[in-house]
């Protein structure tokens, strides 16, 4: 809701808003800059309602119980969905880029934000994370970017189907898989996004992906595993470290090959990294500017955001404490194959980001903790993220935990978040990456942090401790 916020108010529209979150305490420096930057914030008690001129806009997650709902319904408000407003905004554009798929959307989304805007196209741009590049201390919650209305850059949600609002010029398509929908569910979704696009990017090296380009008249494909995409890589040209990787880009339609440094690690980014640079070329930017461009993209807030990494002793490496957004399948493998590229144990910490979410793929999520970490590594579990509604709570974590177990993986719940803290620092050795990984919870940062300075502190011999 954040960034929408900052594109409405951007195209001259005053707005206001209410948030649990406000209410609870909870980010307070984030409710402060919205309030020192000319967002009018109301506790959520339907005080922010007073006129049957004023839309309410509220998120797939907001209940009808909510009092803003029901005293907007009293007065007769129109009211619209967060997508609703956001695709009339995208659909208006002259120019769009939609990115949408199960997991990558936004790095995508940034990585073309930077590459447009390096370009001196100054897009638009409507994110679910803080784009680096953009961030400074005007804004630091840099998850939008307001520039010209005309040219539009969106990642695009299927979770709720409002993918299917969207009219972009150009639709990435990263990949199928299971999420919040049931894969038949994603199939259609997914096929009816790509017919709406005037040109579809496709990611080849999803299966499911593959088989949705067949209806798409007008694609350029991209794959890293793929040979005979339209954009991949020269075999035997990847190079992989901690944090970075380089690879050869091919473009087999010119036979012309333009080498890439990325600055952030793991073969998921390449992939997203060839997205972003095919949907760019669709878009009639050279590859070698975007490719160039990619060499100074800073990545993404929570996105394999490393925090820090302790002083090591006496030859020993220090220990590496990481905050990341994977919260799904297919994003906890991503981050958890890219930890294990690398040596060194992996303490994997997970805040489910709901009850709902746990259910729908708490057996999948398991199947990954254990198939992705080795004998050494450990898999730590509290309870899902609830901040009140009606949602069914009888399936909680300790399920998920018992089942990683059984998977032959190591796995502990402990319902208390700053209980895991407590014992994730006492746990921690020379070498190990301590990996934060949730959604739905801006404190997952300073959880994050805080961790991070109890393990400089114990290193010190220093006996304060930061409350979790």
């Amino acid at each position: 809701m954040l960034p929408l916020a900052q594109i409405a108010r951007g195209m001259g529209h005053k707005v206001a808003g209410s948030d649990r979150s406000y209410d609870q305490g909870r980010t307070p420096e984030k409710f402060a800059w919205l309030a020192q930057n000319g967002f009018d914030l109301f506790p959520q008690d339907g005080s922010g309602i007073a006129s049957s001129d004023q839309i309410l806009i509220a998120s797939a997650a907001v209940e009808d119980t909510v009092p803003e709902v029901a005293k907007a319904r009293e007065l007769g408000c129109a009211r619209m969905s967060r997508a609703e407003l956001l695709s009339a905004m995208f659909n208006e554009a002259g120019y769009s880029i939609a990115i949408g798929g199960t997991s990558g959307k936004s790095t995508v989304t940034g990585m073309i934000a930077w590459i447009l805007s390096q370009a001196k196209y100054d897009p638009t741009v409507m994110n679910g994370a803080v784009m680096k590049n953009f961030a400074d201390a005007d804004n630091p919650f840099a998850s939008a970017r307001v520039g010209n209305p005309r040219i539009f850059v969106s990642e695009v949600d299927e979770s709720d189907g409002s993918i299917a609002l969207y009219k972009p010029t150009i639709g990435v398509l990263l990949n199928v898989s299971l999420d919040h929908k049931s894969i038949e569910e994603l199939r259609v979704l997914f096929g009816n996004y790509l017919d709406a696009s005037g040109c579809g990017v496709i990611n080849f090296d999803n299966e499911e992906a593959r088989h949705l380009a067949v209806k798409n008249a007008q694609s350029v494909s991209f794959a890293v595993d793929f040979p005979d995409a339209d954009i991949t890589v020269e075999p035997g040209s990847i190079q992989q470290s901690a944090f970075a990787i380089r690879a050869a880009v091919i473009d087999n339609r010119s036979k012309e090959a333009f080498p890439l440094t990325l600055p952030m690690p793991g073969l998921h980014n390449l992939s997203n990294a060839l997205a972003a640079i095919a949907a760019v070329n669709a878009a009639g930017i050279d590859i070698g500017k975007a490719v160039y461009a990619l060499g100074q993209f800073a990545g993404l807030g929570r996105r394999f955001d490393v925090v820090g990494t302790t002083p090591g002793d006496e030859g020993q490496d220090g220990i590496t404490v990481i905050d990341d957004f994977g919260h799904n399948p297919e994003k906890c493998a991503a981050t958890l194959r890219t930890l294990k590229g690398s040596p060194g144990r992996v303490i994997a910490f997970f805040q489910p980001h709901g009850y709902g979410p746990l259910k729908q793929m708490g057996d999948e999520l398991a199947e990954t903790f254990a198939r992705e970490l080795g004998a050494d590594d450990i898999t730590i579990m509290c309870d899902p993220v609830y901040y009140g509604g009606t949602v069914d709570r009888s399936e909680g974590t300790q399920r998920i935990t018992d089942l990683i177990t059984g998977h032959g993986g190591t796995a502990r719940h402990i319902a208390q978040r700053g209980d895991c803290g407590d014992a994730i620092v006492e746990m921690a050795e020379p070498g190990d990456r301590i990996v934060i990984m949730g959604a739905r919870d801006d404190t997952l940062t300073t959880f994050a942090h805080g961790l991070y300075d109890r393990l400089l502190e114990r290193q010190s011999g220093g006996a304060s401790r930061d409350e979790q």
